[in-house]
């Protein structure tokens, strides 16, 4: 186990749950399942001597319930521009073999049914968050005015996908996955974004 990494950068997803989630107030999803398209774009990160920075993960993930129950499906993507020790960096990582925070996450996942490389567009523009996934998925989202203007935010929230950050809230506009025998998509559900920081 390498003892020696960090990762920083920013992440958002949409799921299938109402405005505003429960799931990450360790309640269960609005209808009973959690379907999510999340994506992480590395602005810096190492594992060891494996340089990091710049690329962009996404998992399409399906939770049966309550989401600290554990026993998600996940299909893993990786950044086509990586490199072979790049993508066993993060597979390595998102697996977590290496411990931190993505260990934890990790441990609530019951089957990777997939691991590829692909095209991944990662855009934060103002308001709007933008994920696509090659020809397989996107997650089209605008975070939500809150009464002065700003992103309508969550502080210290019990479960999340980057401890210590408080969340942005978005709606989605268009959310779909269709690959691997799935074929989903849902809009005017949550989004959630924040920074994210993660180390062993």
């Amino acid at each position: 186990m390498a003892s020696n990494w960090n990762l920083e950068g920013n992440y958002f997803e949409s799921c299938t749950c109402d405005l505003v989630c429960p799931c990450i107030f360790l309640m269960p999803p609005t209808k009973g399942y959690c379907n999510a398209l999340v994506g992480w774009k590395i602005d810096k990160g190492n594992l060891g001597e494996v340089k990091l920075d710049g690329i962009k993960v996404a998992v399409y993930l399906e939770a049966p319930g309550m989401l600290t129950d554990g026993g998600w499906k996940i299909n893993l993507y990786i950044d086509d521009d990586a490199t072979e020790m790049q993508v066993m960096a993060i597979s390595e990582l998102w697996s977590g073999k290496h411990g931190g925070h993505l260990a934890v996450i990790a441990g609530l996942i019951s089957e990777v049914k997939t691991v590829e490389q692909a095209p991944i567009e990662f855009t934060i523009d103002g308001k709007k968050r933008h994920l696509k996934i090659g020809k397989v998925g996107e997650n089209e989202m605008y975070t939500i005015d809150g009464e002065d203007g700003g992103d309508v935010v969550i502080n210290n929230h019990p479960l999340a996908i980057a401890p210590g950050n408080p969340l942005s809230v978005a709606k989605s506009k268009k959310t779909w996955y269709r690959s691997n025998g799935i074929d989903h998509t849902h809009s005017n559900t949550v989004g959630l974004a924040s920074a994210f920081q993660y180390s062993a």
